[in-house]
């Protein structure tokens, strides 16, 4: 399933390169993709080792490299991979991209370890193994080294605006939440940008994660949480009706019920 996967993010890395989505063909702000908490959490990044797994095109990547960050991106997709040096080189940026499964990072980082790891915005979904995951992501860390992840909330996924018979147009909870029914197999012949449809493999699996099993995980890696939010932004109008904050994101209209669109978790390495 992963395999598959791997195939499913090379064919879509075209689309997403030339969709409006991502916008590469106007002047790059990779900043936009963040949160203003995010850079709070995180503090200075400047000076600082950071890899930041399952980094697809490296948007994220690459601002923190433009804040002095020593920055390493790695990505399961080999096209995103070529992808994202291509975007980096462009902008003038010192990045370096690995490609490699995010469950054999240490070794494809020839066990280097980090000041932060970071990860997020559509990534556990495609992890089958949580414990295993946080495992890697301690494995990564120096003493005392951050962990900071900002994903889509899993209730954000479990939602769904397509009515059922004799039902409104209201977002309902139409999908799990929790984990425990394996993979969901999807045709991804379209993904979340604008563009056409994917040319070649459009499977899909995607596995869901409820915020316990993430926090669970992470504490079973013997990494201490130090902070846990929750937010009702995207940085993309994901159903219709949002409307822009002045944060420059994206949430449900006023009346709409106020539901966390976002989680942000921060750990730390023991010294």
């Amino acid at each position: 399933m992963m395999s598959a996967n791997r195939a499913n993010w090379d064919a879509r890395t075209p689309v997403h390169l030339a969709s409006r989505f991502y916008g590469l063909d106007e002047e790059l702000d990779p900043a936009r993709w963040f949160a203003p908490f995010e850079w709070g959490d995180l503090g200075p990044v400047r000076d600082r080792d950071l890899v930041h797994l399952q980094c697809h095109l490296g948007s994220e990547t690459l601002a923190f490299a433009q804040r002095g960050a020593r920055a390493v991106g790695l990505d399961l997709s080999g096209a995103s991979v070529a992808a994202a040096r291509d975007i980096a080189a462009r902008a003038g940026a010192d990045v370096r991209y690995v490609q490699a499964n995010v469950y054999d990072a240490v070794r494809a980082l020839d066990g280097r370890r980090f000041d932060i790891v970071y990860t997020g915005k559509g990534s556990l979904c495609y992890l089958p193994d949580l414990d295993r995951w946080a495992r890697t992501v301690a494995d990564l860390l120096r003493p005392g080294g951050a962990f900071y992840l900002v994903e889509f909330h899993p209730l954000l996924n479990a939602l769904g605006p397509v009515p059922g018979q004799d039902e409104g147009s209201d977002l309902l909870l139409r999908h799990d939440y929790l984990a425990g029914r394996g993979a969901i197999h999807r045709d991804a012949r379209y993904t979340y940008t604008d563009g056409p449809a994917v040319a070649g493999a459009t499977d899909s699996f995607e596995w869901r994660h409820g915020v316990g099993e993430v926090v669970t995980a992470v504490l079973d890696a013997g990494l201490r949480v130090e902070v846990l939010r929750e937010h009702d932004e995207l940085p993309w109008p994901r159903w219709p009706g949002m409307v822009r904050t002045p944060s420059g994101w994206w949430r449900l209209p006023e009346g709409a019920p106020r539901v966390p669109h976002l989680f942000a978790l921060r750990a730390s390495a023991p010294v």
